[in-house]
Order: C-alpha cells, then sequence, then structure tokens
C-alpha cells in the first residue's frame, strides 16, 4: 500500500511519546489534541510515515493502521479478544481460506475481522442489537464494504438453535 493518503483512510498517528490516535481523514476536518491541532487536509496526499506538526510544533508520524492497530484503537462496545490471543485462536481452529465459520458472540467484531481476514466465510449469532452493529461497522470500516459479502451476523441465541448447514467451524464466545 504505497499510495497516498486520501480522504477516508484511517490513519494511525504516533506521538514522540507513542501515544495512539486512529483517525479517519475527512474534509474539512481537525485533528485535535493537548498539543495543539493541524487540519486532515495537510496528510491527504502524502506517503506513510508522513510527520505532521501540529500547531505548538509537536510532531506525529501517520501510519496505516495494521489489524492489530485497528483492534485495540476500534470504537468497541463489549470487551474484545485482544491480539494477543486472537491468531492462537484461529490457529487452533485451523482457520484459512473459504472455511466456513458460525461465530457466537461477534462483540465488537475483533474476531470476526481477524477470521475475514485469514479468508473465512462467517455468520455471527449475537443477542445484542448494538454489539451486532457495532461488528458490522467495525469490519466495514477496516475491511471495507466488500467483506460484508463474507460476513453475516443474525440477532439470535446459538442454544435456541443453528440453522446453518455446511459449517466448517464453529466458534463461541
Amino acid at each position: 500500500m504505497n499510495r497516498p493518503f486520501a480522504y477516508g483512510d484511517k490513519v494511525l498517528l504516533l506521538d514522540n511519546k507513542q501515544r495512539r490516535y486512529l483517525i479517519t481523514l475527512a474534509e474539512g476536518a481537525e485533528f485535535h489534541s493537548h498539543t495543539g491541532l493541524w487540519a486532515h487536509e495537510g496528510l491527504v496526499g502524502q506517503a506513510e510515515g508522513a510527520v505532521m506538526r501540529s500547531t505548538k510544533g509537536t510532531p506525529y508520524t501517520a501510519l496505516r493502521p495494521t489489524l492489530e492497530d485497528f483492534v485495540v484503537e476500534m470504537p468497541r462496545g463489549a470487551q474484545v479478544i485482544y491480539p494477543k490471543d486472537l491468531a492462537p485462536i484461529c490457529m487452533l481452529a485451523d482457520i484459512g481460506p473459504g472455511v466456513r465459520v458460525l461465530e457466537s458472540g461477534v462483540g465488537s467484531g475483533a474476531l470476526s475481522m481477524t477470521m475475514l481476514r485469514w479468508g473465512a466465510e462467517i455468520v455471527g449469532y449475537e443477542l445484542r442489537e448494538d454489539f451486532a452493529n457495532r461488528a458490522r461497522n467495525n469490519v466495514r470500516s477496516f475491511l471495507g464494504e466488500e467483506a460484508l459479502d463474507n460476513y453475516r451476523v443474525e440477532l439470535r441465541d446459538c442454544y435456541a438453535g443453528i440453522d446453518e448447514r455446511d459449517l466448517d467451524r464453529v466458534v463461541l464466545d
């Protein structure tokens, strides 16, 4: 991904104390912190690694967030599974391209995004509509609209029965 930053891109900002800020570049928007501000338009067209300086001179390095960065910084409603546990879960469940997974309890979508990134097709069962919406929004926000082609979340309890057939894995949270 060597393309320059554009409006709509997610950007991870690191200050000189390694504090992390996740933003989405938007026309007319500004990044504000206790060290001043700068306009998003100044980052548009710049390459990853560009350094922006706030109005008080504080440098911020702009990077494209990794999946790990996004999971740690993303909006959440439910407690998330952290990156140190996501990879072992996917390894132990042998998640890979084309594997059909039922995920019960999608929460904020951290495990969903990881399994989607690994190529899985997911049907999620979630009890709470706010969590289901948050998970869908996080998937869309980080992986893009096309990721939703392999991700369906239903408001239901897996203990009431599983209608899906031809599943390869079931992940319970």
